[in-house]
């Protein structure tokens, strides 16, 4: 089963309809006990950072969030839930996230284009062949090149630089896929990106 974390902010509706599309069992919930005996776990999000941390904190989900990480479950972070993910963000000033992922996340200043970035936009894949062990399950399937869904006004800058699956360019280079061990994570919404994006919400449910 796939815990999709509710922490009062967010599309969650949308992405469990996307996971129901696939043909995947997913549930909303806010239940620590519920999140912790799921097989994987989603962390969607729209809002400020702040907020969100409070709200993760106030109903008791950081804890289950970390054991099941710390447990190998597959861990999947979309948007907001990225940026959660990271030491860190200069949002409304500087803000503590979960502290997962090393590094922080970066307010777009490029002030010749419109913030938030908000439409279709590439993502280039890190090491695309499809032999390679390093290749990220996650985008298996997807072509380098590939149109996904942004909306943001912040983008994550990791300080190990290995964790980037996948980059997409706004005036500046940004890592908009992470991925490490058993941790996911899409700057973009999969589940606004078309077929694309039932196709890596669909990789997801098969880890």
């Amino acid at each position: 089963m796939i815990a999709i974390i509710d922490y009062g902010m967010g599309n969650l509706r949308s992405v469990a309809k996307a996971f129901e599309k696939i043909g995947s069992k997913a549930v909303v919930t806010d239940n620590p006990k519920v999140i912790l005996k799921a097989d994987k776990l989603v962390v969607p999000g729209v809002g400020a950072f702040k907020d969100a941390m409070h709200e993760l904190k106030v109903r008791r989900l950081i804890s289950p969030i970390r054991q099941s990480i710390k447990d190998g479950k597959p861990f999947l972070g979309l948007c907001l839930g990225l940026q959660l993910l990271f030491t860190e963000s200069e949002e409304g000033g500087i803000k503590k996230g979960l502290g997962i992922v090393k590094g922080r996340i970066l307010k777009f200043s490029i002030r010749s284009l419109k913030i938030p970035h908000m439409g279709w936009n590439r993502i280039k894949i890190k090491n695309r062949k499809s032999k390679s062990k390093n290749s990220c399950p996650l985008l298996k399937g997807i072509p380098d090149g590939a149109y996904m869904y942004f909306v943001h006004s912040y983008y994550p800058r990791p300080k190990d630089k290995t964790v980037i699956a996948a980059r997409t360019d706004y005036g500046v280079e940004f890592p908009s896929v992470i991925w490490s061990k058993n941790i996911y994570a899409a700057q973009f919404h999969p589940e606004k990106s078309q077929s694309l994006g039932l196709k890596i919400l669909r990789n997801f449910a098969k880890l």
